[in-house]
C-alpha cells in the first residue's frame, strides 16, 4: 500500500511576481521599509491563491483522529497514517499535496468500533500537505503534515482519541485472515514486524530493535498498555494486588502512577525499568479483582458490542487472562467470530476464538471475572471511580455461565447461528487449541534436550500457580481448558435441543438437527488431524476423533517430565509409544493421581 506523495519543491512566489513587478516602477516613491513589508504581503497572498484546494480550517474531529508514525516526519522516508473513530466509518483517506492536488490514497478499513483506516505513503518532500480522513464527502478530521512534524502537535492525555487509537493499534497488532493460525514464540517479533505494529520506531530511536518483550498471560495486557503509553508520551498506573482466598477476591494496594514517558521521547531504558518491575508486581490476581471494588487496575464492562473493543481484558475465575482483538462480522456464509490474544507461561502468544473452550466462566466468591476495562486517568492524574465510568456494569456477577455464553453468542452472531456452521467454528477452536498445546508440550521437549534434569513437581494447587520451569513447561491449566473443550464439542448436539433459540433451525426440528450434527461430527472429527513429534523426531498424527478417544488419558498428560507420547495419551505397548524414554517420577506420578478428580470433573480447587 506504499505510494509517494513526491511532488516538486514548493514555491508560490511566482504566482505574486507579476505584482512586485507591477510596484517596483513605483519603488523609488515608497519608504524602503514599507516596500519590504509589502512585498511579504504579497508573497504570502500569493501562496494562499496557489493553493485553494487546502481545507481553510484544517482541525482534528469531535469524534476521528488522524495519527502518523513515527511521530517525527521527515523528508524522503516513508509515514504511515490511520485515521480513527469510536463512532464515526472512515471510508476514504485524501492527501493533499503543497501545489493543491488531491490523491485518495489505497487504504486498509477495518469492520469497525472503533473504526480505522490505514495507508502508508512513501515519501513526502519539502513542503505543507493536508491529511483529510472522510466519510464519502464529508470531512471527520484534517491534519496537517509537513518535515519535523510531530504527528499530532498536541500535549498527549488519556482521552476518548487515544483509548479509540489503543484499540485501533491493538486490533491490527493481532490482524490475519480468519482462517490462518496466529502464533508466535513470544511478543517480540510482532513488535518488531513494521507492518503489524504501527508504532514500530515511532519514536525514531530505533527503540523495537532489541526491545525485550516477553511478558506471561498476567504480564501480557500491561505490557501492551504500558508500551503504548510509552509510545505516546502518556501516563501509567498499576497496583500491587493480593491473590485473594478461597472465599474472597484479590484486593489492592494504592495506584502507582508512572508519569516517565509524559513531555519527551522517553529512552527504550526507562521503558524496560517499568517493564521489570511490572513483571514484580503484576500477577493473575490484577484482573480477578471483586467487580465492586474502586481500587483495581480494571473495571468490568457492560456486555455490549461498543464497549467490548480490542484491547479489552478477559479474566477468567482461576486466572488466565485474555485481551480482545478482532470483531469478525456475521455474514449470511460464515458465523461471526470474536478473537482474542493470550500469553502463555512460556511467553508463546497466539489468538484464539471465543468460546467455552478458551473463555471460561463462573461465579465464584474467589475472583471477580469477567471483561474488564482499564481504568482511566482522567487528565492524566486522577483514575475515574466506577460512578464516573459509563460502561462500568455488574451484570456479569449475576450471569449463570449458560446465559453468559448465550448473551455473548448473541452478540457475535445477531442474526442466529446455522447450526453447521456452529458446529465446524466449534471444531475449529479445539484443533486451534490443539495446535497451540503441541507448541507447549514441544517447548518442553526443546528444555529436556538441553538439560536433563527432572523439574519438581509443586504441591496441590499450586500445579496451577508458581514459577520456574514447571510454570514454563508444564501444561495443567491448558489441559483443564482442553478437557473442558472437549466437553464443550461433544455435548455441543446436545446443545442444540437444549437451546434451540440460538440457532436458525428453519423447518427443521431440533430433533433432526441434532442427528445431522451428530453425524456431521463423527465424518468432521476422523478427517481433522493434529500431528506431533515423537520422542525419536518422527511425525505422529492423531485424527481429533482419537483425541476425544483419548480423552481420560489427558487427565495425567501435563507433566513435562514425562516423555511427548505420554502426554498425547499414547497407550503403553502400542507403536507409537516404543519411542517413550522418559517418565516422571513415581511420587509425582502418585501426587497426581490424587489430584485426577480436579481434571475428571474440570473443576479447579479454589486457592
Amino acid at each position: 500500500m506504499k505510494q509517494s506523495a513526491a511532488s516538486k519543491p514548493s514555491c508560490c512566489h511566482g504566482k505574486a511576481v507579476y505584482k512586485i513587478a507591477a510596484l517596483t516602477m513605483f519603488s523609488e516613491s515608497i519608504e524602503p521599509v514599507f516596500m519590504k513589508r509589502l512585498y511579504q504581503a504579497i508573497i504570502l497572498a500569493g501562496c494562499i491563491i496557489s493553493q485553494p484546494s487546502f481545507a481553510s480550517s484544517c482541525t482534528q474531529g469531535d469524534l476521528t483522529h488522524i495519527w502518523i508514525s513515527p511521530r517525527v516526519v521527515k523528508a524522503g522516508a516513508p509515514i504511515n497514517v490511520m485515521a480513527v473513530s469510536g463512532s464515526e466509518t472512515v471510508t476514504e483517506l485524501v492527501l493533499t499535496h503543497p501545489k493543491g492536488e488531491k490523491q485518495v490514497l489505497n487504504a486498509t478499513a477495518n469492520d469497525g468500533m472503533p473504526w480505522h483506516l490505514s495507508a502508508q505513503i512513501d515519501k513526502l518532500d519539502e513542503g505543507r500537505y493536508q491529511l483529510e480522513a472522510k466519510d464519502k464527502d464529508t470531512t471527520l478530521a484534517c491534519h496537517e503534515v509537513f518535515n519535523g512534524d510531530n504527528g499530532t502537535g498536541e500535549h498527549a492525555v488519556w482521552n476518548d482519541s487515544y483509548e479509540a487509537f489503543y484499540s485501533a493499534w491493538i486490533e491490527r497488532l493481532f490482524d490475519a485472515p480468519v482462517d490462518q493460525s496466529l502464533s508466535f514464540r513470544s511478543l517480540e517479533p510482532v513488535l518488531r514486524d513494521s507492518e503489524r505494529n504501527f508504532l514500530h520506531n515511532y519514536l525514531g530511536l530505533n527503540e523495537d530493535k532489541a526491545l525485550p518483550a516477553t511478558p506471561d498471560c498476567a504480564d501480557f495486557p500491561y505490557f501492551l498498555r504500558s508500551y503504548f503509553a510509552w509510545k505516546n508520551g502518556l501516563p501509567f498506573s498499576y497496583r500491587a494486588c493480593s491473590r485473594g482466598t478461597a472465599k474472597k477476591p484479590p484486593a489492592c494496594n494504592l495506584a502507582t502512577i508512572e508519569t516517565g514517558f509524559v513531555q519527551y521521547a522517553a529512552p527504550p531504558a526507562t521503558f524496560k525499568t517499568l517493564s521489570h518491575t511490572l513483571m514484580d508486581v503484576v500477577h493473575s490476581g490484577n484482573g480477578r479483582t471483586a467487580l465492586t471494588s474502586e481500587a483495581t487496575d480494571f473495571y468490568p464492562v457492560a456486555l455490549r458490542r461498543e464497549t467490548l473493543r480490542p484491547g479489552t481484558i478477559y479474566a477468567d475465575p482461576y486466572g488466565h487472562v485474555l485481551v480482545l482483538v478482532k470483531w469478525v462480522p456475521q455474514t449470511a456464509d460464515s458465523p461471526g467470530i470474536l478473537f482474542a490474544a493470550d500469553a502463555q507461561p512460556d511467553n508463546s502468544i497466539g489468538r484464539k476464538r471465543f468460546w467455552e473452550g478458551t473463555f471460561l466462566f463462573g461465579n465464584s466468591g474467589s475472583a471477580g471475572a469477567g471483561f474488564k476495562a482499564f481504568r482511566p486517568l482522567a487528565n492524566n492524574r486522577t483514575l475515574l471511580s466506577n460512578d464516573e465510568l459509563p460502561d462500568y456494569s455488574i451484570e456479569q456477577a449475576v450471569l449463570e455461565p449458560d446465559d453468559f455464553y448465550a448473551q455473548l453468542y448473541k452478540l457475535i452472531n445477531p442474526d442466529g447461528l446455522n447450526a453447521k456452521q456452529a458446529y465446524e467454528a466449534t471444531l475449529t477452536a479445539l484443533v486451534e487449541q490443539l495446535e497451540t498445546r503441541r507448541q507447549s508440550v514441544e517447548n518442553g521437549e526443546d528444555y529436556f534436550r538441553k538439560k536433563a534434569n527432572t523439574i519438581e513437581m509443586p504441591k496441590g494447587a499450586a500445579i496451577f500457580e508458581t514459577i520456574g520451569p514447571w510454570e514454563d513447561y508444564a501444561t495443567p491449566s491448558r489441559d483443564m481448558r482442553l478437557l473442558i473443550a472437549i466437553n464443550v464439542l461433544l455435548g455441543f448436539p446436545e446443545k442444540v435441543v437444549r437451546y434451540p433459540e440460538l440457532f436458525n433451525l428453519t423447518a427443521q426440528s431440533a430433533a433432526q438437527v441434532k442427528t445431522r450434527i451428530e453425524q456431521l461430527h463423527e465424518k468432521l472429527t476422523a478427517e481433522k488431524k493434529v500431528q506431533y513429534a515423537r520422542s525419536n523426531g518422527e511425525p505422529w498424527e492423531l485424527s481429533v476423533a482419537e483425541i476425544l478417544a483419548r480423552k481420560a488419558a489427558f487427565e495425567m498428560a501435563y507433566n513435562p517430565n514425562d516423555c511427548v507420547e505420554i502426554r498425547w495419551g499414547a497407550k503403553a505397548g502400542t507403536e507409537e509409544y516404543t519411542s517413550c524414554k522418559r517418565h516422571a517420577p513415581e511420587q509425582q506420578v502418585r501426587q497426581m493421581a490424587a489430584v485426577r478428580d480436579w481434571f475428571r470433573y474440570t473443576k479447579r480447587p479454589p486457592r
